[in-house]
């Protein structure tokens, strides 16, 4: 069976893998014979979060032909609190709904 394993080590950068298997392959199998943890070493002190097509997996899970394979980095920043400093720096009247109006328009119409 066929599945494909992606990882993005930072933004903007995506690393893929596309990997042959036997039948009823386990997440962790498909993990192991990808060699994603020589390139990246690091991934094995880490808490590793996987999921398939999005949804978050345990490394047990049974892979289906075709599955997407997929390693979560986690967070660096709280997205609310970037989104208040994205904001405070661009300013209320050139943000979201303020940034478009129309002649003779109320902000944000």
């Amino acid at each position: 069976m066929k599945v494909s394993l992606v990882y993005s080590p930072a933004g903007r950068q995506v690393r893929e893998w596309a990997l042959e298997l036997a039948e009823r392959s386990t997440l962790a199998q498909a993990l192991a014979q990808s060699g994603v943890f020589t390139e990246f070493p690091r991934l094995l002190d880490s808490h590793l979060a996987v999921g398939v097509w999005g949804r978050k997996r345990t490394l047990n899970y049974r892979l289906s032909e075709s599955d997407r394979i997929e390693i979560y980095r986690g967070l660096r920043v709280d997205p609310k609190e970037a989104r208040r400093e994205r904001f405070s720096s661009q300013g209320a009247k050139s943000a979201g709904l303020f940034a478009r109006t129309r002649p003779g328009g109320k902000a944000g119409y």
